[in-house]
């Protein structure tokens, strides 16, 4: 009997912690609807869940966008120009940024858009909405909302640029280095940092093999985030920096205590 209940509470515990660290606030919804719907109850287990998912939805998409930016957050506005890649950004509460962040990626999208008129900035992970330093799993600096994930811009076979990606989380396909480019993943590995290519586990999918790296659009899209003001630093793989002849000090290298980044672009505020 105490191993049961040990085990259930064990589960219990994990199903909070993992959703509070995928979510933010999907841990404390959990254990609103074990509260609410007792197990002496009919159904209730399915009770629970239809619950959570009530309160989470009403929570994600009315609630919080109203009350972030009592925090300090804002949602990040999807339009013509800019959005996220991907539905689960939105829905696991990954889209807020600061005010200041967010006027950056508007002033950025609207220049990209003037350029290259097809073409979207798509962001990955931003922040959470609440709390400065709660971290944003995986990434070790997404805690403040002054800090974003942008997506490459690619090309087709026949030198179309798209909007898609190459992975279905934007994460996890790598623009490779050559031969005679500085190959900072395998440096990093041979010095024990065995994350450093740890995101080709999480790509969920890749169904746009045929893309390939536009680096024209990829050096303008950077450009216009290094040329901003309060713009404080970006990050990208050594030598993606010298593939597209990058040269500016608000370029920094990450260290290999992070994941590489040759499949995204970082970039933070002051």
């Amino acid at each position: 009997m105490l191993i049961k209940v040990f085990i259930k509470g064990f589960l219990h515990l994990f199903i909070f912690f993992t959703l509070t660290m995928l979510t933010q606030i999907g841990g404390v919804i959990y254990f609103i609807s074990l509260l609410i719907v007792s197990h002496k109850s009919t159904k209730y287990k399915l009770k629970r869940i239809l619950l959570f998912i009530f309160i989470y939805a009403t929570s994600t998409f009315l609630i919080i966008p109203k009350v972030a930016p009592i925090f300090g957050r804002v949602q990040i506005e999807n339009n013509k120009q800019l959005q996220a890649h991907n539905f689960i950004t939105k829905l696991f509460n990954r889209n807020y940024v600061t005010p200041k962040m967010a006027a950056v990626l508007t002033t950025v999208s609207l220049s990209m858009q003037k350029e290259y008129p097809t073409i979207k900035v798509i962001y990955l992970d931003a922040n959470f909405p609440f709390i400065n330093g709660f971290p944003l799993l995986p990434h070790l600096s997404h805690n403040d909302g002054k800090k974003i994930d942008i997506s490459f811009i690619y090309q087709t076979k026949k030198g179309n640029l798209t909007n898609l990606k190459p992975s279905n989380t934007g994460y996890g396909v790598f623009v490779a280095p050559s031969k005679n480019e500085i190959h900072q993943a395998k440096i990093c590995k041979e010095k024990g940092f065995w994350q450093y290519d740890f995101t080709k586990y999480i790509t969920l999918g890749n169904f746009n093999t045929n893309l390939k790296l536009s680096e024209k659009a990829t050096r303008s899209l950077i450009t216009h985030i290094l040329k901003n003001n309060a713009v404080s630093k970006l990050f990208i793989e050594p030598h993606l920096t010298a593939r597209l002849k990058l040269h500016h000090t608000k370029i920094r290298f990450h260290g290999c205590a992070a994941v590489r980044h040759d499949d995204h672009i970082h970039f933070q505020i002051k």
